[in-house]
């Protein structure tokens, strides 16, 4: 199976966001409206709500609205205030050893794959894994802070942001985990999810979050698809969250694993899925080096390496297995 990748270097959006914004955007709209424009926030409410807590990208969130014609669902959706359910599945660990990296699997869907990998320099630089156009299912910036999200296996659902506006939010305005994990504590969030953390101290962290509970702050370096405890069972059973999250442990335990050799796990079962047309698949390994300001990903097929300084803008088109 075949996928794409972009890697696009644009400092503020303009012309390439609107190109591959008309890319995606239809797929966005039927899964935005999927339960009716009616069960969707307005977009008086959702503007206000970004504004209150995210204010240092509402300038940005306003030329992304024109950039997408001010249109009023366009706007909405690029609000992330109560989307629809959005759930993958994702193995993490933050590695404090000898060569400090944040390594995680994101396990999706490869048909609602958007494919963007993008450098931005709006608060400050950026560079990650796009999703919702302008969120980030993992990414670190120029101080060296690298943050990745997990679906934190709970049905809950509420009034919140959708977690890769959160990503990108935390990655603009935070330079360490400390100060991303107390930044936590006034955002909403829409569902339960897992953010995975690593700076350019070694500091790390996870913190699980949750619309109807307070951010949970832990210094777990391991994170997989459940919180506390595997409460969603047959999501943990379907997903092997548990299983997953003892061998990222095992691994951690392990005197003899350096960088290298955990990556080669990540590629492998059981961390690696390669089940695409039933559960989630495996779609990318990525492991950030906060210390460098570089970023390695891996696919069956392909590896690249880039960083804040040597970012080429390429197509991708890597082969899953």
């Amino acid at each position: 199976m075949h996928i794409q990748f972009e890697m696009i270097n644009e400092a503020v959006p303009g012309d390439e966001w609107r190109r591959r914004f008309e890319r995606v955007w239809p797929s966005y709209k039927r899964w935005f409206l999927g339960e009716g424009v009616d069960a969707r926030t307005d977009l008086e409410t959702s503007r206000v709500r970004l504004v209150r807590h995210m204010p240092e990208l509402a300038e940005t969130y306003e030329r992304l609205c024109s950039l997408g014609g001010h249109d009023d669902v366009t706007s909405r959706f690029l609000s992330m205030v109560d989307p629809p359910r959005y759930m993958a599945g994702c193995s993490q660990m933050a590695w404090t050893g000898s060569e400090p990296a944040l390594i995680r699997n994101y396990d999706f869907d490869p048909r609602l794959l958007e494919g963007v990998i993008s450098r931005t320099q709006w608060v400050r630089p950026v560079m990650g894994v796009s999703e919702g156009t302008w969120g980030l299912l993992d990414g670190m910036n120029a101080d060296g802070l690298a943050i990745c999200l997990a679906f934190g296996g709970r049905k809950s659902v509420g009034q919140g942001f959708g977690i890769p506006l959160i990503v990108r939010y935390l990655l603009e305005t935070c330079t360490t985990v400390p100060q991303a994990c107390e930044r936590l504590r006034g955002l909403p969030v829409h569902m339960a999810y897992s953010l995975t953390m690593l700076d350019g101290a070694s500091q790390h962290a996870t913190v699980h979050l949750a619309p109807d509970a307070a951010p949970v702050v832990t210094d777990e370096a391991t994170c997989t698809n459940h919180q506390m405890g595997a409460e969603w069972v047959e999501h943990a059973a379907e997903s092997k969250s548990v299983e997953r999250k003892a061998s990222l442990d095992a691994l951690l335990d392990d005197p003899y694993q350096d960088r290298p050799a955990l990556i080669q796990h990540f590629l492998r079962r059981p961390l690696f899925n390669n089940d695409y047309h039933g559960t989630f698949g495996t779609i990318y390994t990525a492991a950030y080096d906060p210390l460098k300001g570089q970023v390695d990903i891996y696919w069956p097929s392909e590896h690249v390496t880039f960083g804040f300084d040597d970012f080429e803008e390429r197509v991708i088109t890597p082969i899953l297995s």
